[in-house]
């Protein structure tokens, strides 16, 4: 499918970009500016640029599994999932291998003003995030080819995009700083497991072996149910162990979104769960922007 003469070239870049993956990227990071306000260490210049890193994290992300499951034949044809930009011919894998070079530059930049002010152990996170964004689908051996993309998930996008967010304001981490981390990458995970999901058929028929692949469908909305409702829990047993103020309870008000997601996650196969993965992106940034809105509430007030 080739349909590049159709399309603006900036509409292009936007489809390989990925727009609706970025509540991903922005919900830990906000989570991490109310722990920071609730205690007392929020910083502006570094708040602002934690989120711009870690959207262009993404970006960059997206453009590298973009171009190295096209060079690996996991996308095709039969591809479910929306549209990617080198399988359809819309852009040459180079140029896309050239976005995904830029993008991490601007990436890099924007560490360099965080080492700047908060010092060199953001340099390790944001090179390990690079190398794990490429490593996810390419180099030598694709870790979400073996099971691994979900630990990687939650790590990134919970102890990492969470703690980091954190660490660049105060230049220390607090015991509730992990209290916040994991359930945001509880919630990421659960965004790759409704992506793995869906490709259970075509994956296998790729020898990409993610860990849905690996439990099947039933282990895997299991492995869904487990995330997300997790993600509730340890707000709450946050809450009860005196961690957390009483307002970070607030994420509760988006359990009706969380509900109505898990009944497409139940049901659906194929294309329909494309539904359920742009619906667990915004679970993730509406969880985080509840989280962040309970945590600061008390100190604001």
């Amino acid at each position: 499918m080739d349909t590049s003469s159709s399309l603006p070239r900036w509409k292009i870049w936007m489809l390989a970009a990925r727009p609706k993956t970025l509540p991903a990227a922005m919900g830990p990071v906000l989570a991490g500016w109310g722990l920071a306000v609730h205690e007392g260490v929020f910083r502006w210049g570094p708040a602002l640029a934690a989120l711009a890193g870690g959207v262009l994290l993404q970006i960059g992300a997206n453009l590298a599994n973009d171009v190295a499951d096209f060079h690996r034949g996991a996308d095709h044809g039969e591809r479910l999932g929306p549209t990617r930009v080198t399988q359809a011919g819309l852009l040459s894998p180079a140029e896309v291998t050239r976005g995904m070079w830029v993008t991490f530059a601007l990436a890099a930049a924007v560490g360099v003003y965080l080492i700047a002010v908060a010092g060199w152990p953001v340099a390790l996170i944001g090179l390990t995030a690079i190398l794990a964004a490429i490593g996810y689908t390419g180099g030598p051996w694709p870790y979400g080819y073996y099971g691994l993309g979900d630990l990687f998930v939650f790590l990134y996008f919970g102890l990492a995009a969470v703690g980091g967010t954190y660490f660049v304001q105060a230049r220390a981490v607090s015991a509730a700083v992990w209290w916040a981390a994991v359930p945001l990458g509880l919630l990421a995970t659960a965004l790759l497991v409704v992506n793995n999901l869906r490709d259970i058929p075509t994956d296998r028929a790729a020898g990409k072996h993610t860990l849905a692949v690996l439990l099947g469908e039933g282990g895997a909305r299991l492995e869904y149910d487990v995330c997300v409702w997790g993600a509730y829990l340890i707000v709450s047993a946050a809450v009860a162990a005196g961690i957390f103020p009483l307002g970070a309870l607030v994420v509760w008000l988006s359990l009706p979104w969380a509900w109505r997601t898990r009944r497409i996650v139940r049901t659906a196969r194929g294309r329909v769960l494309n539904a359920a993965l742009a619906r667990t992106g915004q679970l993730i940034l509406i969880f985080g922007v509840l989280l962040a809105a309970g945590l600061a509430a008390q100190r604001l007030v």
